[in-house]
């Protein structure tokens, strides 16, 4: 599909919004003052006393099971002690963390020294206009262009990020869309990081933002093919993505007309088109069923056609090529196959298979061009790209060097080109844009992200092995560390996981993690079923009845770390987000000796309070990733991993828990609750401290800088429960 938003294609954007339901954040977070203090280091073990929440037990039964939770209180972030209470777990931090702050500074100057501050995208050829965005030396936020007719020509401003986060402490830019009269920019702005956006419009030949401003709307917007017609969503009260609405430039947005209704709890909707430009494509999703209406982006006011009918399992999405749609399904097709159907009689009845499934490669997506369709692809844990020409009724792989490595389709505007924009990295090959002629097959790369101070690729290894699990799951796990690492049983090493939604955790390239593999650090990555690495069936194998899957998976490959003598239970640190945090309280609880420390961001622990509560963002259209607790079965099947109810009188591991108090994902109050909870009976005197961003939501930082101190922080704390102080 065509857009200037950052996805590939409008099946992607679905994955991407189901991705930020319950995304990993690699960092996540917190306020730091990067200034020098004179100060005491408290030494492991001998920490300052930590703030203790106050009891107010609230009692539940369900399924005539009794539960008492002491702190849910701590959900009313309107009530002053609330936020005294968090005030009050940020200074504990702030002074347990006191004596890494040099540490800290430093992390934070290596990783800035490896980000080229002033640079310039790879640019897109779109409508006779050339896009691009570019970073300036000392600015957090990136500016977004144009010129017109080639590279040469006169500089186009469309949104200068830095000048609209003036005074703010949080902006994130959403969905962006040029009219197709090139006439008129919307965009949408989130100014807390809620996923709520303000849409502006943007009249680009005079620079003047238009009347035709709506607040409170999704990260969604598609012109129609009128230049005066917007498409949106809107959210419900629990930030459930409900409405399609059409907006007509000049007319009050309270008069916006309702285009489609979901009415279905499970299900979210949203909006994009077609790559020719032809049609709009509305797509309604759960984490099981997918639904497609269109409308020709022609005549806007048309009412939307569904393609096919819900049917519960079978999930699809549309694009369009010429006289016919293409649909991507899983019907007969648990890794997905390709169809055809004529415009005027689209039913499953006369879809017509073009690429047949394959029980060994599952198909993400599909870019639909006039001459090729290009697959995204996953094989034995692998992302591929497979170039299908029509005429021909032939494919081909894209060839890639590298045994651990992550690829995937750029911004491809242009229905009519055979060349396609692809971005490649690896753990050490730093990002790459290549134009692949589709005909010749042939590579050309147009850029590798450069990364100052001397990174040298050669310097470090990437294995890729898998580990087999106890009910005989070959588990993919990737490891990097630098070249001369031996394996003693000494390395400190940072494992990662996530597990959930059948989200892939690809192994892609981080200038931050430098930081570590030059201190000597093993940093893995387990693709742990839940995730979608290994196609559709390793998805299922670690959800509903089944999640134990993924933290089993997780143990295994800590156990096979430690076996293979990369490293030890004393230099053994894990970190995930979301649904990896999750993931990390459910291991601690499991095994809490296998792990020196863990870091745990924006974690979801309260599983069986958030499950049970509708009222909450996401919660029922859960159901069908984790179950519905008022089904006895998942009631209890949850509560036997949820990790807030399970902590018990034991000793654990170090903790750091992140969170930003305007997290609408996952809620400030599930780590919060979290921490109290452990803090009465945990027996060790190992570190348990918090840090909670009041400004922020789910993702962080929005600011390039911002979030290069987050990561600084979080690693000073790995470092500094290793008792590595360098």
């Amino acid at each position: 599909m065509k857009s200037h938003t950052p996805q590939r294609t409008f099946s992607w954007y679905i994955g991407a919004t189901i991705i930020c339901i319950m995304s990993f954040s690699i960092s996540t977070p917190f306020l730091l003052s990067m200034s020098h203090k004179p100060h005491t280091n408290p030494p492991l073990g001998d920490t300052p006393k930590p703030p203790v929440a106050k009891i107010i037990p609230k009692t539940d039964t369900t399924h005539k099971d009794i539960r008492v939770d002491n702190y849910f209180w701590l959900r009313d972030k309107k009530n002053p002690d609330v936020i005294k209470h968090l005030e009050a777990e940020n200074l504990h931090t702030e002074v347990i963390m006191q004596d890494t702050k040099p540490l800290q500074e430093k992390l934070f100057t290596e990783m800035k020294g490896r980000v080229k501050e002033s640079d310039v995208s790879v640019p897109y050829k779109d409508n006779d206009y050339f896009y691009y965005t570019k970073t300036l030396e000392g600015k957090q936020y990136p500016v977004y262009c144009r010129k017109q007719g080639s590279m040469d020509g006169k500089e186009e401003v469309l949104i200068d990020m830095n000048a609209l986060a003036e005074g703010k402490k949080f902006l994130r830019l959403g969905a962006w869309n040029v009219s197709k009269n090139n006439k008129l920019l919307a965009y949408g702005l989130d100014f807390d990081g809620s996923r709520r956006y303000t849409m502006f419009v943007k009249n680009l030949e005079t620079g003047e933002l238009l009347k035709d401003q709506v607040a409170e709307v999704g990260g969604g917007l598609v012109w129609g093919n009128d230049n005066k017609t917007l498409f949106y969503n809107i959210f419900d009260t629990a930030l459930r993505s409900y409405k399609i609405m059409r907006h007509t430039l000049g007319f009050d947005p309270k008069s916006d007309i309702e285009v489609f209704h979901e009415k279905d709890e499970k299900f979210d909707c949203y909006v994009g088109k077609t790559r020719s430009e032809q049609y709009l494509i509305i797509v309604t999703a759960s984490k099981l069923t997918r639904e497609c209406w269109f409308i020709n982006a022609d005549k806007p006011n048309e009412t939307p056609r569904c393609i096919e009918p819900r049917k519960e399992g079978h999930e699809y999405s549309v694009d369009h090529h010429s006289d016919k749609f293409i649909i991507l399904t899983n019907d007969k097709a648990k890794n997905f196959r390709i169809m055809q159907t004529p415009l005027d009689a689209y039913g499953m009845k006369n879809w017509k298979e073009v690429i047949a499934h394959r029980p060994k490669v599952k198909i993400d997506d599909i870019d639909v061009f006039e001459k090729y369709y290009v697959l995204s692809c996953r094989e034995a844990g692998l992302t591929t790209l497979q170039v299908y020409d029509i005429a021909k009724k032939q494919s081909h792989n894209i060839k890639f060097p590298e045994q651990a490595y992550a690829s995937y389709t750029a911004t491809n505007p242009d229905f009519t080109t055979t060349t396609l924009r692809y971005g490649y990295q690896s753990p050490i090959t730093p990002a790459s844009v290549y134009d692949y002629d589709m005909a010749k097959r042939e590579a050309t790369l147009l850029k590798r992200q450069e990364v100052p101070g001397g990174y040298n690729p050669d310097n470090y290894s990437v294995e890729r092995v898998f580990v087999k699990t106890k009910d005989g799951a070959q588990v993919p796990l990737t490891l990097m560390y630098k070249k001369g690492t031996e394996k003693n049983g000494t390395n400190p090493t940072l494992l990662y996981g996530y597990g959930s939604y059948g989200i892939s955790m690809d192994p892609t390239f981080s200038q931050t993690r430098v930081s570590l593999l030059d201190r000597g650090f093993v940093y893995a990555i387990g693709h742990i079923r839940g995730g979608g690495e290994m196609g559709k069936e390793w998805y299922e194998n670690g959800k509903f009845l089944k999640k134990k899957n993924t933290f089993t998976d997780f143990i295994a490959c800590a156990e096979h770390l430690i076996a293979q003598k990369y490293t030890s239970k004393d230099k053994l640190v894990i970190q995930g987000g979301s649904a990896g945090g999750l993931l990390m309280g459910a291991v601690m609880n499991m095994r809490p000796d296998l792990w020196k420390g863990v870091v745990a961001n924006v974690p979801f622990v309260d599983v069986i309070n958030t499950m049970l509560d509708a009222s909450l963002p996401l919660t029922t259209g859960e159901y069908e990733e984790w179950g519905n607790p008022n089904d006895k079965k998942y009631y209890d099947y949850m509560k036997s991993y949820s990790p807030y109810d399970n902590i018990e009188k034991k000793a654990y591991p170090h903790l750091l828990m992140t969170t930003g108090l305007n997290d609408s994902q996952v809620p400030y109050w599930e780590p919060a609750k979290f921490a109290a909870k452990l803090r009465t009976m945990k027996t060790d005197t190992n570190l348990l401290v918090m840090k909670i961003d009041m400004g922020v939501g789910h993702g962080g930082s929005s600011g390039r800088f911002d979030r290069l101190k987050e990561i600084a922080f979080e690693y000073a704390f790995v470092l500094k429960v290793l008792g590595i102080t360098q």
